[in-house]
């Protein structure tokens, strides 16, 4: 027998209804806030995550799916969702359309990690991007779209955390406060941290393991430049107008290369280890570095795994996926069973989710199929019924039946499910 592959998942049944409602949510809200989908293929060049999500990060040395094509070329599998549409809104000359543009995604994303609740090597993401814009007034707009997102998914329980990271020039002076903050402790890190230290020091700052030293670090705020710090003063102010609540959090600074000035996170409150559900900011040097022009840009993606556990876990009442809602069954021979076929599909025409019998099986088989899927009604037609031209409903709630002539079965039924709703 076959097995699907560690990390990964069958998605199907009554699971699916959590998938539904994240992603029509994501895409009402997409709209409403003025983003168009985008979709970009799941496999890219390698050479773009290197130089994008950068060559030191546990992402490019541990987690990607890479592999030689045919033609001998290094191929991976998208950890992340950024840089395949940055890529394509220089490959494709996207900025002739004019600036800004928004644009959001959703699928799938790949990275080989030890599986856990929350985190598969096979995830999803919902993401949104934003470019041309390099004014906080965009940053404030992106993390007000996440909070609001969270709400209208039902989710309460979390709390949205902030920093800067400034521009490169701040950085340099960070980077080397931090570099001399931890050499006094380097023996005493762990071993991954230890590498961390020579090629990609704010990753220190992230570690799960070494949080004591990351505490009393330097902060970077402290770092900031006259612009970087106005940029960052104004983006709390716009979030505090706007009533968004939020946690300055100095150790955030995210775990790829792109970033600059603004970033954030998303985390849940009973999520444990794995709180973090979204997270973003910007990424002004990212379509310079992968060779398009210097264009400001930012964006965010949330993990549906996540949000679909956030759900779980606050007990949000999210809708059923309407399906079956009248089963159609019959009884004797061919004349029965076509005017069962048409009824189907006319109650179809009309948007009514209706299931017909394929089986050919007795009365009380067919009404237990129809009880077992779901169906608030059963339409039942058979040679009494055909001679009379009527049909019988059956409400599987109440048990009740009522009859109905066929040429007014259509509405009887549409009546029936509103006064069930």
């Amino acid at each position: 027998m076959y097995q699907k592959i560690k990390g990964t998942d069958d998605l199907y049944g009554d699971q699916m209804k959590y998938w539904y409602w994240i992603e029509e949510k994501a895409r009402e809200l997409s709209t409403i806030y003025g983003y168009g989908e985008i979709r970009t293929p799941i496999f890219e060049e390698t050479k773009l995550f290197v130089r994008s999500v950068g060559q030191d990060t546990d992402i490019v040395q541990k987690e990607m799916y890479t592999f030689e094509d045919k033609g001998g070329r290094s191929i991976t599998l998208r950890p992340e969702g950024t840089a395949p549409v940055v890529r394509a809104f220089v490959e494709n000359g996207m900025l002739a359309q004019g600036l800004p543009q928004k644009y959001f995604y959703i699928g799938p994303m790949f990275r080989y990690e030890r599986p856990q609740s929350g985190r598969q090597r096979q995830f999803h993401q919902f993401g949104a991007e934003i470019f041309g814009s390099p004014s906080p007034i965009a940053d404030a707009e992106l993390i007000i779209f996440a909070d609001k997102l969270l709400k209208e998914l039902g989710l309460v329980d979390y709390e949205i955390h902030i920093n800067s990271l400034g521009n490169e020039d701040d950085r340099i002076k960070y980077k080397e406060a931090i570099k001399e903050y931890y050499a006094q402790h380097l023996e005493s890190l762990c071993d991954d941290c230890k590498i961390r230290y020579e090629k990609n020091v704010l990753r220190l700052l992230d570690c799960k393991i070494d949080v004591k030293y990351a505490e009393n670090a330097p902060k970077i705020t402290d770092y900031l430049g006259e612009e970087s710090k106005k940029h960052y003063e104004e983006l709390k102010r716009l979030l505090t107008s706007a009533g968004i609540d939020y946690v300055e959090d100095p150790r955030l600074v995210r775990g790829l290369d792109y970033y600059s000035r603004t970033v954030f996170e998303v985390h849940h409150h009973r999520l444990g280890a794995m709180s973090a559900i979204a997270g973003g900011g910007r990424y002004d040097g990212l379509i310079k570095e992968i060779g398009g022009k210097e264009v400001p840009a930012l964006g965010f993606a949330a993990g549906i795994e996540r949000l679909i556990l956030s759900l779980k876990v606050e007990n949000v009442q999210v809708d059923e996926i309407s399906k079956n809602v009248v089963y159609v069954i019959y009884l004797g021979g061919k004349e029965a069973r076509d005017e069962a076929v048409k009824l189907a599909e006319l109650l179809r025409s009309e948007g009514i989710p209706t299931g017909l019998e394929l089986m050919e099986r007795s009365i009380s088989a067919q009404l237990k199929h129809a009880s077992r899927i779901g169906a608030k009604l059963c339409v039942i037609i058979g040679e009494d019924e055909l001679e009379r031209d009527v049909v019988v409903i059956k409400n599987m709630e109440t048990g009740e039946q009522v009859e109905f002539e066929k040429s007014f079965v259509v509405n009887g039924i549409k009546d029936m499910i509103t006064e069930m709703q």
